[in-house]
């Protein structure tokens, strides 16, 4: 690999950890204002089933907005910077609702339990091929 294809390399991976703060920003304001305005009126499980399409809308939205600056372009890159998406919004929500929240393993585990109608598999799912997702709906303009 040349030196100027590391160094590309690197900034797509720097510019991806920019992004993904972006949006685990966006993510938290979401779950703020789920919390306040949904989850009094359908309960918690029903918001968090709810959040995990309109969470997938904001996450498509960021990155259609930052695919082009990221730099991925090829078909592996795209998924690269989604598993780096993936890899941190995991270890972010495990970690944060841990130690911050305080959530049991059992609570956390349910948002991944699809058999017991914990949706969150599927924005991870969404959120591992939205960069792709993103830059094929950027080459059809």
């Amino acid at each position: 690999m040349t030196e100027v294809k590391i160094k590309d390399h690197r900034r797509t991976i720097i510019r991806s950890l920019a992004v993904w703060l972006l949006i685990i920003v966006a993510e938290i304001i979401h779950g703020i204002v789920r919390a306040i305005a949904l989850v009094p009126m359908i309960g918690e499980f029903r918001s968090n089933q709810i959040g995990v399409f309109t969470g997938s809308s904001i996450i498509l939205a960021i990155a259609n907005f930052t695919i082009r600056w990221i730099g991925a372009k090829r078909r592996n890159e795209l998924l690269l910077v989604g598993l780096i998406w993936l890899v941190l919004t995991v270890a972010f929500e495990v970690l944060f609702g841990r130690l911050v929240v305080g959530l049991s393993w059992e609570r956390i585990g349910s948002d991944y339990n699809v058999l017991n109608g914990g949706l969150m598999p599927l924005g991870l799912l969404f959120l591992f091929f939205s960069p792709t997702v993103a830059s094929k709906l950027r080459e059809k303009r």
